[in-house]
């Protein structure tokens, strides 16, 4: 790689990775897997150590991930740093830094573990008793003080029987999958997010500022280290197990004491081999010197400690078969195949189905019904289908065909020009017609409080919406829906109706996204509005004007041409307007305080939510941004802000409250 080349790929490397790392640890939302993270982190390292001038301190190699957050409490220095380890991937290198450390020590021990993966978190305690719980921040200088919720995890000791005047521990806290299985059916019940993997809902509940629901949650904790003792000596790392084995403190016993390469890799591969069968998830396993003095003598880099390497595993794969391909029709009339198989364990959870995108997805696979196939999780969360392994194919087997026929409606399918899309050509297609309306009454569009799914689907069956001005017209049969039950008694039905009429109130921005028109979503339903007047006023605009709006390119303007020339597409804005659905876009917010300006909003406002905020900042001219970036103006920030906040203060972006905005606005 020539100079030029690699200064250019360290740039997107350390782009990549300060991206990727600030999911991870900030945000507690990956989407890359651990091992994708780790092969761009190898790949930075190699271009540093071949164009040494390209390292500096702000390289993704000098530091360890993460920043300290605020939302579980105040920042605690570390005493002792709290590092990451050196990763590596392949028998070779376990064997190099085994080589290594016979080359520098005299008849070194090695100790291989399990690397659990989770959250890491420091115990201090002082006589014995448990004083302070600090998360890992940025490793380096700060972390989150995390006592309260350390109290309530079980395997978190609050008092040493053998005590000494001060040991701190570094453990792992982690969720076990029965566990995450619990809470994220909870989840479900209560109609909330559910959490991806483990991992995240551990990170998660361990900042929670409310200590009751990280007691629901049941987390868990392995200790793996002693970082700094007063009053004891011990030599070696297993006899510090063995002491705080004394006092009750759970470590990660499955350990084995190792002297030679062959000793240590065979160790790995047997942990490697009965990672399946545990009741937790680990990501790989630790490989560190199990004297002390010899530690010392071996010290750290800024990141990590010379004397331990952790083997990372290959993304964890199952094989299983395909039982069927199920076919769902989207509200454009695309079909979209997924894969439906018998079910597997992968990360932590049960996994039966997986998108086959569409026909040139299911060609290159080369994937019949029936067919053993190898699946796995990108990103350690969304099922993929890695392959299909051909040597196990039946007699017979024939690739997937999407039909010639819609699986809803039995109209003619055809494959969309220029794309891999295949679509239903019938436009009165329920299923489309169903994703229109869940569309249509959604809350990033008109926003009808419990117009639930099931809801649509029964109301479309019986025949009492065949488009969307047709919901304005439900109260006209309120008392045969009420006597069919199809939304419920009485109550549940006047509730729905009454916030269909509210919503004929709704801004005009929200009826255009609503009307879902492609490549016009929110944002640009919004620009829109702030240049036309109203909805049939866009509605004769020509495509040069449309154009003239700023985030509005010929694709989006020729759309929104084709919309409005559809006759039936007309004929639905004048029953709309008959209905007295607004469509005046109201006053222009251009010239007002804020123009020009970008907000992004974070935390718990006082007097306002972030929703009631982000409209204010509209109506005076500004934009809303969901990300800072250098081109963010001011972060308006409540309570408990977060990664976003600090993002604001490196960048030195200007840091507003409520009070200071509604100055700004006033």
């Amino acid at each position: 790689m020539e100079k030029e080349q690699a200064k250019v790929r360290w740039k997107e490397l350390k782009d990549q990775i300060e991206y990727h790392s600030n999911l991870y640890y900030n945000q507690d939302a990956p989407k890359i897997s651990d091992y994708e993270f780790d092969l761009l982190m190898r790949e930075l390292r190699a271009i540093e150590q071949e164009f040494p001038q390209l390292q500096t301190q702000e390289s993704p190699t000098q530091k360890v991930g993460g920043t300290a957050k605020r939302e579980a409490g105040v920042l605690v220095r570390h005493n002792v740093p709290m590092l990451s380890l050196q990763d590596v991937f392949s028998r070779e290198e376990v064997f190099t830094f085994v080589e290594d450390m016979h080359k520098q020590l005299e008849n070194p021990e090695f100790v291989v573990e399990y690397k659990i993966d989770g959250l890491s978190m420091g115990l201090r305690y002082e006589e014995g008793s448990l004083r302070l719980a600090v998360t890992r921040g940025n490793g380096i200088e700060y972390g989150e003080d995390v006592t309260e919720n350390a109290r309530v995890i079980p395997d978190v000791v609050q008092t040493m029987p053998y005590p000494v005047p001060y040991i701190e521990v570094r453990g792992e806290v982690y969720m076990t999958n029965e566990d995450f299985a619990l809470v994220n059916e909870r989840q479900e019940l209560a109609g909330k997010k559910v959490f991806a993997n483990p991992r995240n809902c551990a990170a998660g509940t361990l900042r929670q500022l409310d200590s009751s629901i990280t007691k629901e949650r049941r987390l868990s904790m392995f200790v793996f280290n002693i970082q700094e003792v007063r009053g004891a000596e011990f030599a070696t790392h297993t006899q510090g197990y063995e002491y705080l084995k004394k006092n009750g403190v759970k470590v990660i016993d499955a350990y084995q004491v190792c002297h030679t390469g062959q000793e240590v890799w065979d160790a790995i591969c047997r942990i490697g081999e009965n990672r399946g069968n545990l009741p937790y998830e680990i990501d790989g396993a630790v490989v560190k010197l199990n004297r002390l003095d010899q530690r010392e003598q071996l010290g750290a880099t800024s990141k990590v400690p010379r004397w331990a390497i952790a083997y990372k595993y290959p993304p964890e794969e199952k094989e299983t078969t395909l039982l069927s391909v199920e076919l769902s029709v989207g509200r454009t009339g695309r079909i979209t195949p997924t894969a439906i198989f018998e079910p597997v364990r992968l990360c932590g959870t049960t996994v039966s189905r997986a998108t086959l995108h569409n026909q040139d997805f299911i060609d290159e696979l080369d994937i019949g019904i029936g067919d053993r196939i190898l699946v796995y999780k990108s990103g350690e969360i969304i099922p993929k289908i890695r392959r299909v392994i051909r040597e196990k194919r039946q007699p017979g087997t024939v690739r997937f065909q999407i039909p010639d026929r819609c699986p809803v409606c039995g109209a003619p399918t055809e494959r969309e020009q220029d794309t891999a899309d295949i679509k239903c050509v019938s436009s009165s297609c329920p299923a489309q017609l169903e994703r229109h309306i869940i569309n249509f009454v959604g809350r990033d569009a008109m926003d009808i409080k419990g117009f639930g799914t099931v809801y649509i689907e029964e109301l479309v069956r019986l025949g009492y919406l065949k488009d969307i001005a047709d919901i304005y017209d439900l109260k006209e049969h309120r008392e045969a829906l009420i006597a069919q039950g199809i939304i419920g008694k009485e109550k549940n039905t006047d509730k729905l109706l009454a916030a269909i009429e509210k919503s004929k109130g709704n801004e005009a921005w929200q009826l255009l996204t609503g009307f879902g028109i492609p490549n016009v979503g929110k944002a640009a339903a919004k620009a829109i509005l702030k240049v036309f007047p109203s909805i049939p006023a866009l509605g004769e605009a020509s495509l040069e004007e449309l154009t003239r709006v700023n985030d509005i390119g010929e694709v989006s303007a020729q759309c929104i041409r084709s919309f409005f020339e559809s006759s039936k597409n007309c004929q639905i804005v004048r029953r709309l307007l008959d209905h007295g659905v607004n469509m005046e876009a109201g006053e222009t917010a251009a010239g007002g305080v804020l123009e020009g300006m970008t907000f992004v909003i974070t935390g718990t406002l006082p007097g306002m939510d972030r929703k009631e905020a982000a409209a204010l900042v509209e109506q005076h001219g500004g934009k809303v941004s969901g990300s800072v970036s250098r081109k963010t103006s001011c972060l308006l920030a409540g309570e408990n802000a977060g990664s976003k906040l600090a993002k604001a203060q490196e960048l030195g972006i200007r840091v507003i409250d409520e009070a200071e905005f509604l100055a700004m606005i006033s």
